[in-house]
Parts: C-alpha cells; structure tokens; sequence
C-alpha cells in the first residue's frame, strides 16, 4: 500500500460523490485527506504562532495550567505524561486540551469540565475558540458524509455526536536531545474518539501500519486535513470503518533539531450515548463483535486509564 493512493478529497464535492469517495477511502485504509474545508488560513496561522509562543515558555509556567488529577482533559499535560496503549514508553510530547464551553448547570458538566486559559500569549483564547468552532462545523459536515456512506439518514450523527466531548489538541514534539532510548514521538496507537481532523502532517513523521503490514508516510497538501477513524467509530461499525494503528516517528539529521506541532481536532460522541453496533454492520461474515453496548463516557474513561491520564 502506498500513501500515495490515499485520495485527497474535496469537502466542496458534491454531496453524495463525497460520501462514496469518502466511505471508499475508510473502509481501505482508515484515513482520508480532506482539502476545501473552509477553515481561514489566517486563522490556523495564528493559530501555530500562538500554539509556538506558549510552548517556548518555561516550564514552570506551562504546569501554572497543569490539573495532575484532571485526565488532561483540559489545559496542559507536560511532556512525556502520555504513553499508547500496551507501550513501555511515554511519548515525546506535550499538549494543551481545549473543550467545548457549555452554559452553567449544563447536563454534561460532569464529564465535559470547564476550559482553563492561560494569560499568555495574548489572544490564545479568542484564536483557539474560533478554531474550536470551525473544526467543530467541518466534522459536523463529514459525520453527515460519512452517515450516507453507512446507509444512514445523513443527519444520524447529529442527536449521536451534536454538542459532544470533541477536544482541540494543540500538540508539541520538542527537540530530540540524545538516545530516545525506543520512545518516538507518538508511539503506536489508534485514536478513542469517532473521526479525527488533524493540521500539521505536512511536516514529515505521520505514518500509518498498512494492511500490508508496513509503515507508509502519510503527506497530505499544504493545508489539508487528515482525517482518520477512531475506535469510537470502529467499534458502532463493528470494524466495517477500521480504526488504523498509526504513529508520529522520530525525525533524523538535521530534523531532529526542530520542533515539530500539530493540531488534531477529536471529534467525540455525547458522553450519555450509547454505542451498539449499528445496523447492517453485521452479518455471518462479520458477526457482531459487541453485543454489549456502552457508553461513550465509560469508554473514554476506560481508554484514558489505559494510555495513562487517568489513574
């Protein structure tokens, strides 16, 4: 398999043309790349500046924004917290969460908490909150596509995903200094959540484990998005969408010396949903392999313990 046969799609396609494009290219590989989107470049430009400028502060004002008891479901998590499922290695990176504002007394306050802004660099939070809500209307546009690809009235994911946990990450891969000693970037893993939306594989490292059983680069257009399912989806599909094992490797030479930033958006069910196969992704050659539902909180959580935010 080469990276090269994963298509870059047009979100400004016509509807149904998309949908097929769309649900071929998952079912295939688990990832897509996505131009047209519509997200301003002026604002994903000042979104990098400002992602750079609070990373480069020292590290004792970074942790001012650190809950150690809060999951990293908001604000920061220092570097080398978080660790891929079944690995023996934290990652090489730091992030900083930013979640959907509710209105008090909201119904999800307990598993949705409030975001946490730092005071500075200025204008952090306007920027990461118009962001928030313009990778929040692109999902929202995918989910419908994807919906029609699965025989599903293209508004199903509205009432399933709507309002959901969906989290802005704003990730940074520091400078490599000296023996890794086996730890990479981003090790190994699958994402929890139903679609990922991710800015920044242009900057080499993204690679995904083919069919074929070998890592293949994943290199969109500059300004496209990378979108891939996450075990959320893979599991209400049961494995109809695959949830593909992908990791961010460690740069060598004169790259290992930069930083590398990403911003993957992770679109999320609504905590209180339920997530049973859907039908028509069973059948005598794919049997269901969850006939126990569970809800998207309870698999989150159980997701988070594994891959060390949460104790």
């Amino acid at each position: 398999m080469s990276n090269f046969a994963i298509p870059v799609l047009s979100l400004a396609d016509e509807p149904d043309r998309l949908s097929g494009r769309l649900d071929q290219s998952f079912r295939q590989y688990g990832f897509a790349m996505v131009r047209d989107h519509g997200i301003d470049p002026a604002l994903i430009a000042r979104g990098w500046q400002l992602a750079k400028d609070f990373f480069a502060q020292p590290e004792a004002e970074k942790r001012l924004y650190h809950d150690p008891h809060g999951g990293g479901a908001r604000g920061y998590t220092p570097f080398g917290t978080e660790i891929a499922k079944d690995a023996e290695v934290h990652d090489l990176k730091e992030f900083w969460h930013v979640g959907r504002d509710l209105p008090q007394g909201h119904a999800s306050d307990n598993s949705m908490p409030p975001n946490v802004w730092p005071d500075r660099p200025a204008g952090f939070r306007e920027t990461f909150s118009e962001l928030f809500a313009e990778f929040d209307r692109v999902g929202e546009l995918l989910l419908r596509r994807i919906a029609v690809g699965l025989g599903l009235a293209e508004d199903w994911f509205d009432r399933a995903a709507g309002g959901g946990n969906s989290v802005l990450r704003l990730a940074h891969y520091p400078p490599l200094a000296g023996d890794p000693g086996g730890a990479l970037r981003a090790g190994p893993h699958e994402d929890i959540n139903l679609i990922t939306l991710l800015l920044g594989a242009e900057e080499a490292g993204l690679e995904l484990l083919g069919s074929d059983g070998q890592w293949h680069g994943v290199n969109p257009p500059e300004g496209a998005l990378v979108v891939n399912i996450g075990d959320m989806l893979q599991r209400l599909t049961n494995h109809v969408l695959p949830s593909t094992t992908h990791r961010v490797r460690n740069p060598e030479g004169e790259r290992a010396r930069h930083s590398r930033y990403s911003m993957p958006f992770f679109v999320h069910l609504r905590s209180e949903f339920e997530i049973r196969t859907l039908p028509g992704c069973s059948d005598a050659r794919n049997p269901d392999r969850y006939p126990d539902p569970i809800t998207a909180d309870a698999f989150l959580q159980e997701r988070l313990r594994e891959i060390g935010l949460v104790g």
